[in-house]
């Protein structure tokens, strides 16, 4: 917020502080229920609800805050076998898990002691056996297609003159061009990630460059750009964080516009109310929302396109599958994270993703990690970060839907009832002991 963001070091404290307190909410909520649920020298109740609840205040996270960043689950993303449940529940099936193994250990310290040892070894054989998972290995993927993922390695912070424009829109293109020549069959698909360029999708001299580049890799080309609908990038209309799909013939086909957008970075919530952090936005973009996650349709290969930061919604992203998507294409600038852990937190997650959906991810990166992803989840292909380099990515089409696919959080939501039937269900026992004490 201070380096990128433009705000002072005092102002970037303050907006830290106050996103780490609304935040900490949802581990206070999970906290206050857990203790309302307890009972006087009988925690059994608050002991079998508790998985239900942590999944629950999951979902409360997606769908309230909009902020799901490494959800329990995602540490399990190498589990092979553990992950799978995945593909029916979400992520929060495996939140859920986690929340179960670990109330057996607290439930070893809840129970007599003469039982304890009893308790605590099966608790201790459970996560042994759940964690074995992670010396499984799974079948390999059905490889039949090669995509070409640039790496652009654009400074975050840099001096865009028509010059600079130009001399890297040369060096990307023939970067581009060399590695797709380079394979023995050409590629199906070539991916420029989200960046901060200024690439305007109504700048005809870009777009003249993308149609040229595609026409001459004769291949479909998917282009992290600045979207707009007005004549000329100059003008007044509204602006989008894009995707633009352009043909082997160099003709731009459609365009896949960023729905879920990052607060405070690319648009300011409530702006009455943070007024004062409208500095912050103003360094990074204000955008419009997209509206829809249908794929982009390049000639039957259906491309189900997600910005950045949407691979962090579980829901949002099984939604283009459920559409049709048979290849999931993550476009991201992650320069943003700098050397932090960020960046391989949100390949972790964007993982999952391919887990849930049972899809392969062709994640195209502005820094890195630039990588192919099956859908076991497994990093098939990758290269080092901060390199301006091309990964020859293979992939695979599926065709199949999951059951999370079809029917999306059913999980989360079932223990987010179970949860808030529990808690209801705690009233009268608390109005029979406060009879009991008017008696005594």
């Amino acid at each position: 917020m201070r380096l990128y963001g433009g705000l002072n070091t005092p102002m970037a404290l303050l907006v830290l502080f106050l996103f780490c307190c609304y935040l900490g909410l949802y581990h206070g909520l999970f906290g206050l229920m857990l203790g309302l649920l307890a009972r006087p020298r009988d925690d059994r109740r608050a002991l079998v609800v508790a998985p239900f609840l942590w999944a629950a205040v999951e979902l409360a996270r997606t769908r309230i805050t909009g902020f799901p960043w490494n959800l329990l689950g995602i540490a399990q993303v190498d589990n092979i076998a553990l992950s799978r449940i995945a593909g029916w529940t979400g992520v929060y099936g495996i939140s859920f898990e986690i929340a179960l193994v670990n109330v057996a250990f607290a439930a070893a310290f809840l129970i007599p002691r003469v039982k304890r040892n009893a308790m605590l070894a099966a608790g201790a054989a459970a996560a042994l056996v759940l964690q074995a998972g992670r010396l499984v290995d799974a079948p390999s993927a059905t490889l039949n297609r090669n995509a070409v993922l640039v790496q652009q390695n654009v400074p975050v912070q840099a001096d865009w003159s028509p010059n600079f424009f130009q001399q890297t829109m040369s060096e990307l293109t023939k970067l581009t061009l060399d590695s797709a020549a380079n394979l023995k069959s050409k590629a199906d698909l070539i991916v420029w990630p989200e960046s901060p360029a200024p690439f305007f999708s109504n700048d005809a001299k870009f777009r003249d460059s993308l149609s040229d580049l595609a026409r001459n890799a004769n291949a479909w080309l998917v282009v992290g750009a600045i979207g707009s609908d007005a004549p000329q990038p100059n003008a007044e209309g509204q602006l989008y964080n894009s995707a633009i799909l352009v043909s082997p013939a160099g003709e731009i086909k459609s365009r896949y516009d960023k729905v879920h957008l990052v607060p405070f970075g690319e648009y300011l919530p409530f702006p009455s109310l943070f007024s004062f952090a409208g500095g912050l936005t103003k360094e990074v973009g204000q955008f419009e929302h997209g509206t829809s996650h249908r794929p982009l349709n390049a000639d039957g290969e259906m491309l189900g396109v997600f910005i950045c930061y949407e691979s962090i919604f579980p829901d949002e992203v099984r939604q283009s599958a459920n559409h049709g998507a048979d290849v999931f294409v993550n476009i991201s600038n992650d320069g943003w994270y700098g050397d932090s852990g960020a960046y391989a937190q949100h390949l972790n997650q964007t993982r999952m993703r391919a887990i849930e959906n049972d899809r392969w991810v062709l994640s195209a990166t502005d820094t890195g990690v630039t990588a192919s992803i099956d859908p076991w989840g497994r990093v098939v292909a990758r290269v080092q970060r901060k390199q301006r380099i091309a990964l020859v990515a293979p992939y695979g089409l599926t065709s199949v839907t999951t059951f999370y696919t079809r029917y999306g959080d059913w999980f989360a939501y079932a223990c987010a009832i179970i949860s808030i039937g529990a808690f209801f269900g705690r009233f009268p026992f608390l109005k029979q002991r406060q009879k009991a004490q008017i008696s005594s």
